[in-house]
């Protein structure tokens, strides 16, 4: 039965809000970081996942344990999905499809728990396209939460041209590699060919009966929702957060970047792998150090990284290049880096900004900082 509708709050009142997120780290995390500021404003916040995922996100601060709640759902099986795969990086990029059908399988019971916990909010992913509805027939807010800034979000349409309901939705790959017409000023924001070819299956559900396209369940998450959250700022894309308003014809509220932040910070600074690297780093000149992140799902082959680091070599730089993802037991990151140019050589040791290394090892979990 669908909850009655809630009575006006008052300026004290505090609210209970449930974050919904895909299961990709690359979204957990902005989700939890998200989840954090909100809950150090006082109000309470029901984070939802599956197990697998709970268990390897880092721990929560314990003043704010109180107050933010990390709840696990079963994750349904689903055929051809490989056991005990419950997030994008346990995957290769052509099963993952088979993570959101099984995804998919959890609007029962994630309806089941806002009929159970009747929060004030409901935050929710792209993936999760089916929960504005229910969140509005229970008289739940909703808000759609894009990891991605205003400018791609403006860069892919409005609702309406992400679902193929308008005739200038794109429908080849060499559409995407062009600014669309409805940004009103001069930008570069496009994909290349190589980079829209590898996922515009995907997105528009070419060729492939078996999924949901991505640009439909983007469009129908905006469509359902009461409002949408940007992981952005004004500081940063003023003009692209004003357009994205007019596109969606719905308010957009800059959330800010939500760069994670090690829970204790002495424990970063006293850790040797970070001193010695530290030490490195201070020796050399400034603007001499190039830093290339591949986030935690990219997998360059040796031979890409290796021209990478020749390519800084022969710029005459500093090139330090990471390569990072989970292993089988949930969480050892493997990472591979390189000195060249006014160094010389090569060789093994750690990732570079040793800060997101740390805090995942040390707080026993989690990963991300890939786009997934």
């Amino acid at each position: 039965m669908d909850s009655e509708s809630k009575p006006p709050m008052t300026k004290n009142d505090k609210l209970h809000i449930v974050m919904f997120p895909w299961l990709a780290f690359g979204h957990m995390i902005p989700f939890l970081e998200l989840s954090k500021l909100i809950a150090q404003k006082g109000h309470r916040v029901t984070f939802v996942s599956t197990p697998k995922n709970i268990d390897r996100l880092p721990k929560l601060p314990p003043n704010l344990s109180p107050r933010l709640t990390l709840v696990k759902i079963p994750l349904p099986h689903v055929e051809k999905l490989p056991e005990n795969a419950e997030a994008t990086v346990d995957l290769p990029y052509d099963k993952v499809k088979y993570l959101k059908m099984a995804y998919d399988q959890l609007e029962q019971p994630i309806a089941q728990l806002l009929r159970d916990a009747s929060p004030d909010w409901v935050i929710y992913d792209f993936a999760s396209y089916w929960l504005g509805p229910i969140a509005a027939r229970l008289s739940i807010s909703s808000a759609y939460f894009s990891i991605f800034i205003a400018a791609t979000l403006c860069f892919m349409g409005s609702a309406q041209v992400l679902m193929g309901m308008r005739s200038d939705s794109r429908t080849k790959p060499e559409d995407f590699t062009v600014p669309p017409k409805w940004v009103p000023f001069e930008s570069t924001v496009a994909f290349r060919l190589f980079e829209i070819n590898r996922i515009f299956d995907d997105m528009t559900g070419s060729g492939d009966d078996e999924n949901i396209p991505a640009t439909y369940r983007f469009g129908a998450a905006i469509d359902g929702c009461d409002v949408v959250a940007v992981r952005s700022s004004c500081e940063f894309e003023p003009e692209w957060l004003q357009l994205l308003e007019e596109i969606y014809q719905k308010p957009v509220i800059p959330v800010g970047q939500l760069p994670p932040i090690p829970p204790d910070h002495d424990s970063v600074d006293n850790d040797k792998e970070w001193k010695t690297i530290k030490e490195w780093l201070d020796k050399q000149p400034k603007g001499s150090v190039v830093y290339v992140a591949f986030g935690s799902e990219a997998k360059p082959s040796q031979d890409e990284l290796t021209e990478i680091a020749l390519g800084g070599e022969g710029g005459g730089g500093m090139v330090a290049v990471e390569r990072w993802w989970w292993d089988s037991d949930g969480g050892m990151m493997v990472v591979q880096w390189w000195r060249c140019g006014g160094g010389g050589g090569g060789g093994g040791g750690v990732v570079v900004v040793v800060g997101v290394l740390v805090w995942w090892r040390q707080s026993g979990g989690g990963g991300g900082g890939g786009m997934d």
